[in-house]
């Protein structure tokens, strides 16, 4: 898996690395179960801390898109690839909305007269 961190973008940079990860997962760079270099490989790479990285990772566990297990370290969960995609769309439109001067409460109220 190549990460490459863009050093124009103004996002803090463990979003940065959240964002690559998702994105790798989205386009089938990494599958389920595919296991992730360790993050004190990663921020060699990239070189950046690797409390950095850590941030972001734990982030991608918390939407539920990688497992970390000791002994195995951090793998793809099931279905990664399908929450991943979705994810990057959910932002592309939070960020739209926000261009047009929606709030994400916004958002939720029209998701929500949606049903």
């Amino acid at each position: 898996m190549l990460l490459r961190l863009d050093t124009s973008d103004t996002r803090p940079l463990h979003e940065q690395v959240a964002a690559a990860v998702r994105r790798a997962i989205a386009e089938g760079e990494c599958r389920a179960g595919d296991r992730l270099p360790s993050a004190r490989d990663l921020s060699t790479a990239l070189d950046i801390n690797v409390n950095t990285v850590l941030r972001g990772l734990r982030e991608l566990r918390d939407e539920g898109l990688l497992e970390f297990r000791r002994g195995r370290g951090i793998t793809v969960a099931e279905g990664a690839s399908r929450r991943s995609g979705l994810q990057i769309r959910v932002r592309e439109l939070v960020a739209e909305a926000s261009r047009l001067g929606y709030s994400r409460t916004d958002v939720i109220d029209m998701i929500r007269g949606l049903t």
